[in-house]
């Protein structure tokens, strides 16, 4: 699995903590930044990441802002991208079984580095469950496919 990660100015002790959770794991990744404590805008780190895993250069993303909310609309803007914004550990596992998610958004200002960690761990470990929800997943496809 490949993992493109990044973060505003507002995610970045996260985004540290993630990556050194990845290494830990032997998981790769590409971390796109940002490398600077004053403010930026999340778009220009959330649209590059997403196009990667609409691509297929990444499998999966993961995307750290303030709240994450920023980071989690921009995502979803890509074509493909299923961005869940998730704070908890069940909801990060839910939405790998039941949404087959493929991008994960957190808010460092929401949450901290510890349970930030154990989300983006149950995330990363869990797999889509298929079945009734491949159906849902389709159905979400064909209409993003219309426009």
């Amino acid at each position: 699995m490949k993992v493109v990660i990044a973060s505003d100015h507002g995610g970045m002790t996260i985004r540290a903590e993630i990556k050194s959770l990845m290494e830990e794991m032997g998981i790769e990744y590409e971390d796109l930044g940002c490398e600077c404590s004053q403010s930026v805008d999340y778009p220009d780190y959330a649209v590059p990441a997403a196009e990667k895993v609409a691509s297929g250069e990444a499998d999966r993303g993961i995307l750290i802002c303030g709240t994450g909310i920023g980071m989690s609309i921009a995502a979803n803007k890509v074509k493909g991208i299923r961005c869940a914004l998730v704070h908890d550990v069940y909801s990060a596992r839910m939405t790998r079984e039941h949404n087959d998610s493929n991008v994960l958004a957190m808010g460092e200002r929401v949450i901290g580095p510890g349970l930030a960690r154990e989300i983006a761990k149950t995330w990363l470990e869990t797999a889509f469950e298929g079945g009734r929800h491949a159906n849902r997943i389709g159905k979400i496809g064909e209409y993003e496919n219309q426009s």
